[in-house]
């Protein structure tokens, strides 16, 4: 069987049109349409529903569909195992959260141009709402995003949980942790951008302190800040609290300027999760690769338990 017409496949089922799946391939309409009948002849049975009005695919179509990406998947991972390191080339869209720029992304970067000096990075920095629609439509190569995709199109793997703390400058915090909880009721709530899953959580968290302590929500201030670098010289500053993941501000709580509130709950952890197309080329496989390998190395030299998961 020609992979190449399972690919084809592939990606008709996510663009929905013969004319896009040709642009999209560098192919007519005609040959695609002629890989697809192939594809079917070799099956025995139809993937596309050609009497109906708009693009569908048959039930055997939809069925398929998983396994189709399965044997792309491993196409190319066979492919990047054949290859020699230095023979990959290409340019990499990189999309990525400032949790991540702000942890192991340096590292990243260095391990792959060591190990695939002919990729070449072209970095987006933003939030995730913003990354994981650019990357389905082809924008992006890569993805690094909080938590997993939901498209079926794309291949999602979690990396690593980072939890999250409560933090403010130690002359803030209380000598009695009874009034810890006050302390974030009192004072503007540092979170990131409106809209993510760390600032709902942390939202709907405030909210319910404020409840059981009979403070009026209106009285509560949670900020959203869209950089890491802000939330971190705001809290220097005395600004107010932060719900943030400890190790952007380790040298600072081991110093003694920062301290952590003992407030329950804490918010849930940020999961980081790399996310690429169904359709993605080997130079993304090996980028994709060498991300495994630089969490994983930075949990070790952060000494933290960054739950890595494979």
């Amino acid at each position: 069987m020609n992979t190449r017409f399972v690919e084809t496949f592939l990606t008709l089922a996510r663009l929905g049109s013969f004319r896009a799946t040709a642009n999209a391939m560098h192919a007519t309409p005609a040959a695609i349409s002629l890989r697809i009948k192939t594809l079917e002849a070799e099956l025995g049975v139809e993937l596309i529903e050609r009497s109906a009005a708009e693009f569908q695919l048959t039930p055997h179509g939809e069925r398929l569909l998983t396994h189709a990406r399965s044997v792309v998947q491993a196409t190319r991972s066979l492919q990047l195992a054949a290859q020699d390191d230095a023979q990959i080339a290409t340019r990499l869209r990189l999309g990525v959260i400032e949790t991540v720029v702000h942890s192991w992304l340096p590292d990243y970067v260095r391990m792959l141009n060591t190990e695939y000096s002919r990729i070449v990075v072209d970095l987006t920095v933003d939030v995730s709402a913003v990354l994981a629609p650019r990357l389905r439509a082809g924008e992006l190569d890569l993805v690094l995003q909080v938590e997993s995709d939901g498209d079926p199109t794309v291949v999602s793997t979690a990396l690593a949980s980072y939890p999250v703390r409560w933090i403010a400058r130690r002359d803030l915090i209380p000598a009695s942790r009874a009034k810890h909880v006050q302390t974030v009721l009192h004072k503007p709530v540092l979170t990131f951008g409106r809209g993510t899953a760390p600032q709902m959580a942390v939202e709907g968290i405030v909210s319910e302190l404020a409840r059981r302590a009979g403070v009026p929500l209106e009285q509560t201030n949670v900020t959203c800040m869209p950089s890491v670098a802000v939330i971190v010289q705001l809290l220097r500053d005395g600004y107010g609290v932060a719900a943030v993941p400890a190790l952007f501000v380790e040298p600072l709580l081991q110093s003694g300027e920062l301290g952590e509130l003992q407030v329950r709950p804490l918010p849930p952890p940020i999961v980081v999760a790399m996310c690429y197309r169904d359709d993605a080329a080997v130079g993304v496989l090996a980028a994709a690769r060498v991300a495994h390998d630089a969490c994983d190395a930075y949990a070790q030299t952060m000494g933290r338990q960054l739950i890595q998961r494979r």
